[in-house]
């Protein structure tokens, strides 16, 4: 049977940062986090005070909880920006993980910046061009470097459930044996939803994100069937460095903590259907957001 593991790129910080410490608790696959500098800064960030939220029964639990949080993360240098870092990174995983016996179940594909524009005067060449690298093609350059870790149809995947720690009523549509690849992509990415215009080289990188997701994906139907599919998902309004600008703007209840994202992503990722779903834009509470 073929043992499964977990992408991350990058989890320095923001939601990455906190997607990674959630799977750690939750989960008891290995968890490969990227990260562009700083690696042991990182890693310490990430395994501190892992259980202080919802922590184990005992000290002892949690001793032993946090032993096995430390063994199963990885923290792999990788810029998105500079493919050979990239190279590196996907031969240290298959070292980690050998394909003959491991398959990547989940991939969360998550560099983004911001340049915001609010007419075509605003838009700085060094800036757009900063944009497309990252929210474009640096997902593109982890499908190429990772998507092959994927499980092709005819593996055998490990009946084990993925989220043994997260207790839910409806353990079926819950915990599928499906691997998923998530693009971060956004809401202003539609443009079906473009109403307000501004934000060109954003709105653009993140509208290329959703095509380059339908495309990865049906690419993931010819090579893994139903074993494995690609989304592309929209957090909302999060607290982190990217939004920061725009926090009073946004109402409160609509201004999430990384944490509530990552519960709500997971949520997501667990009820997607692999036939019906994939290939298409979700957001945080389960709506598919047209292109």
């Amino acid at each position: 049977m073929s043992k499964p593991w977990i992408l991350v790129s990058p989890a320095s910080r923001g939601i990455g940062h906190a997607l990674t410490r959630h799977l750690l608790r939750t989960t008891t696959a290995p968890v490969f986090a990227t990260a562009r500098a700083d690696l042991s800064g990182v890693r310490t960030s990430i395994l501190d005070n892992l259980y202080a939220s919802s922590p184990p029964e005992s000290i002892g639990d949690k001793n032993k909880a946090s032993a096995s949080a430390a063994e199963r993360l990885h923290i792999a240098q990788a810029d998105v920006t500079d493919e050979s870092t990239l190279r590196s990174a996907s031969a240290e995983a298959t070292r980690l993980s050998p394909p003959e016996t491991h398959h990547l179940r989940l991939a969360f594909a998550l560099p983004g910046i911001l340049h915001p524009e609010k007419s075509p005067q605003d838009i700085d060449y060094a800036h757009a061009l900063h944009t497309f690298q990252t929210n474009t093609l640096g997902p593109l350059l982890l499908m190429k470097w990772f998507g092959n870790f994927l499980p092709r149809k005819s593996v055998a995947i490990c009946p084990e459930p993925l989220f043994p720690n997260t207790p839910t009523p409806t353990p079926a549509p819950t915990r599928p044996r499906h691997a998923t690849w998530l693009t971060a992509s956004a809401r202003v990415g539609s443009t079906a939803d473009n109403k307000l215009g501004g934000w060109y080289t954003y709105r653009a990188s993140k509208a290329a994100v959703n095509s380059l997701t339908k495309t990865f994906d049906n690419h993931l139907r010819v090579r893994c069937a139903d074993a494995a599919g690609a989304i592309a998902y929209h957090p909302g309004t999060v607290r982190t460095d990217l939004s920061r600008e725009y926090w009073d703007r946004v109402p409160a209840e609509q201004l999430f903590t990384p944490e509530y994202a990552v519960e709500r992503m997971l949520e997501v990722v667990r009820t997607r259907k692999i036939r019906e779903d994939r290939g298409r834009c979700w957001d945080h509470r389960g709506d598919e957001i047209l292109p």
